[in-house]
C-alpha cells in the first residue's frame, strides 16, 4: 500500500471496502497534437505541425480515484478495517467476524476471528472494533460488547479463537444499574504509536490500558460523567447506543474523543488536565482561537457555562483524527468537517 492510498469501508452499510488513490496536481498539459484544449479530438489531416506539450500552473486540486473493490466477504456490516504494519495486509471487521486480506488479492480474504454461535439464540457478545499492531505484524486486538478487550497472535493459529491477553475491569457492583452492560460496550480501541498502550472508549469514558496488566486499566478519563443522570432519556431517543470514536496525539500524550453538543474533549495524560471545546460555524471562523466550554449541572450557571438540559444531542461528534506528527486535528460533526491547528506563530 502506497502512501497516497487510502483504504475506507461504507459507513451506510454495502458491506464492501474500496481502495482509493489520493493525488495532488497544481499542472495542466498544454498544446496536444491530436486534440485540442477542450478535450475535442482533431481531424489528423488539419494537423500541419508537432507541438510539444507543456506543463501550465493551476489552481491545487486533490483527486480520489478507486484503485480496488474488496467485496463478499461480510455477511454483517463492517465496523472497522486495520492496515496491518507489513503494508501489504489489512484486516476488516464486523459484528461476528474479522477477515485477514491481501492488498492484491480482491476476491479472496482469510477468516482469523469467528465469534458466531452454532445457534444464534446463543449469542451475547458482539464485535465492535479490531486494530493491527503498530509494529508487531503478526498481533492485533478486538473488543466486544461486554467491555472487554482480546489480544491475538497469528502465529498461535490460522483461527485466532483463543486469545493470548483478555482485558477486563472488574465491575463495581455499587454502580450496577439497568444501563451497565450498555455503557459498557466499547466503540472504539486504538493502539499508542508506540505501541505500549491499548486506548479504549465507552460511553461515558476512555481508559487506557497497559499491555503487561490485563485485569485493570492504569489510566480513566470521565469524558461527559453529567450524562449518567440522563441515561434513561439518552435510551428513549437511542443515543446511549452513539459510537464514539478516540485518537492519540504523534507522541502518545494527549487523548481526544468526542461528545454531545459538538463538544470534543482533549485529555493530557501528563498534567492530567483536560478541556472541551465546541466545533460550529460560529465559532469555527479561520484563525479563531476556541475558547474552552464549561457544562454546568444544577446549582447557578455561570454566564460562560452552558446547562446540561440545553445541550443538544443532535449535534454529536463521533468521529475524530489527529495529524501523526503536527498538531493538526480533525473531527466530524454531523454533516461538517472542522480541521483544527495549534496557534501559529
Amino acid at each position: 500500500m502506497l502512501p497516497a492510498e487510502v483504504i475506507v469501508y461504507n459507513h451506510m452499510g454495502d458491506k464492501t471496502v474500496k481502495l482509493w488513490k489520493v493525488s495532488e496536481r497544481d499542472k495542466r498539459p498544454e498544446g496536444y497534437n491530436l486534440k485540442d484544449e477542450d478535450g475535442r479530438l482533431r481531424d489528423p489531416s488539419t494537423i500541419t505541425t508537432l507541438r510539444v506539450p507543456v506543463l501550465r500552473p493551476m489552481d491545487l486540486m486533490v483527486e480520489a480515484t478507486p484503485r480496488r473493490v474488496f467485496a463478499n466477504a461480510h455477511t454483517y456490516h463492517i465496523n472497522s478495517i486495520s492496515v496491518n504494519s507489513d503494508y501489504e495486509t489489512y484486516m476488516s471487521a464486523d459484528d461476528l467476524r474479522i477477515n485477514l486480506w491481501n492488498f492484491e488479492i480482491t476476491n479472496q480474504s482469510f477468516n482469523i476471528v469467528d465469534i458466531k454461535p452454532a445457534n444464534m439464540e446463543e449469542l451475547t457478545e458482539v464485535i465492535t472494533a479490531a486494530e493491527f499492531h503498530p509494529h508487531h505484524c503478526n498481533t492485533f486486538v478486538y473488543s466486544s460488547s461486554k467491555g472487554t478487550i482480546r489480544l491475538c497472535d497469528m502465529r498461535a493459529s490460522a483461527l485466532c479463537d483463543r486469545h493470548s491477553k483478555f482485558f477486563e475491569e472488574p465491575e463495581d457492583p455499587s454502580n450496577r444499574s439497568f444501563f451497565s452492560e450498555i455503557i459498557s460496550s466499547i466503540s472504539d480501541v486504538k493502539f499508542s504509536h508506540s505501541g505500549r498502550y491499548i486506548m479504549t472508549r465507552d460511553y461515558l469514558t476512555v481508559k487506557v490500558w497497559d499491555l503487561n496488566m490485563e485485569n485493570r486499566p492504569i489510566e480513566t478519563y470521565q469524558v461527559h460523567d453529567y450524562l449518567r443522570s440522563k441515561l434513561c432519556s439518552l435510551y428513549e431517543n437511542d443515543c446511549i447506543f452513539d459510537k464514539f470514536e478516540c485518537v492519540w496525539n504523534g507522541s502518545d500524550s494527549v487523548i481526544m474523543t468526542g461528545s454531545y453538543n459538538n463538544f470534543f474533549r482533549m485529555f493530557d495524560r501528563n498534567t492530567k488536565r483536560d478541556v472541551t471545546l465546541e466545533a460550529s460555524r460560529e465559532n469555527s471562523k479561520p484563525r479563531a482561537i476556541l475558547k474552552p466550554r464549561k457544562v454546568c449541572v444544577g446549582g447557578k450557571r455561570r454566564k460562560d457555562e452552558i446547562s446540561v438540559d440545553s445541550l443538544d444531542f443532535s449535534k454529536k461528534i463521533l468521529h475524530t483524527a489527529w495529524h501523526p506528527s503536527e498538531n493538526i486535528i480533525a473531527v466530524a460533526a454531523t454533516n461538517n468537517l472542522y480541521i483544527f491547528q495549534d496557534k501559529v506563530n
